[in-house]
């Protein structure tokens, strides 16, 4: 029992080394803002040569690394899954989402119909009639 627990000491016996820095930092891949400690932010930098990345992109690098099957390394993966990132931000919505998804929906729901357990709900009137995605630009 040697060392006294923070949240058990009263405010004025807290000095200025026993407060944690924190600290925002952000994504170098995503973009996400993070409050973190300096450690860590400075550990997560070590290990991607100077890079800040947030959590969830670390895991996609190590991921990246795990499915590759030539063995790249640790600073190839980064790379990888920083230029995934940029051509995925790059990318504009489509012009009506809200069509887009009905019209998604609508395939699913069409697909499930299709299939052989189905052929009593077609029966029912749930026949095929005209595309609503018809007229839809990619």
């Amino acid at each position: 029992m040697g060392g006294i627990d923070i949240s058990q000491k009263p405010p004025s016996a807290i000095k200025n080394t026993d407060l944690v820095e924190f600290a925002f930092a952000k994504c170098e891949c995503c973009g996400l803002t993070e409050e973190c400690t300096e450690d860590y932010i400075a550990s997560v930098q070590e290990r991607y040569s100077g890079r800040w990345i947030c959590g969830l992109c670390a895991e996609a690098v190590k991921d990246e690394i795990v499915r590759s099957e030539r063995g790249i390394g640790n600073e190839e993966a980064l790379n990888k899954h920083m230029n995934f990132c940029k051509k995925f931000k790059t990318l504009s919505p489509p012009k009506n989402p809200t069509e887009k998804l009905i019209c998604a929906v609508k395939q699913l729901l069409l697909r499930s119909l299709d299939s052989p357990r189905s052929s009593s709900m077609k029966k029912a009137g749930f026949d095929r009639s005209e595309s609503c995605c018809s007229n839809l630009e990619d």
